[in-house]
């Protein structure tokens, strides 16, 4: 899951090397994305869409392997 998220946020920004995922330590369910200052607005979208649907094909990706997921970006 963790390589979803990085390979999908690796093709929207344009500074590709400081894109970062971590994974909540007290509940694995919640993945954290960190991508530069810059890129925010690539991986935000406008009104929120491109976060909407990252956070879509990870729920979808979650539901093959009987998981739930969350996706906040910081």
């Amino acid at each position: 899951m963790q390589e979803l998220l990085l390979t999908i946020a690796k093709g929207l920004v344009e500074n590709p090397d400081e894109v970062t995922v971590t994974v909540d330590e007290e509940n694995k369910s919640v993945y954290h994305l960190h991508v530069a200052e810059s890129d925010m607005g690539r991986v935000i979208g406008k009104q929120g869409r491109i976060a909407k649907a990252i956070r879509v094909v990870m729920r979808a990706a979650a539901t093959r392997s009987n998981e739930k997921v969350s996706v906040e970006i910081d």
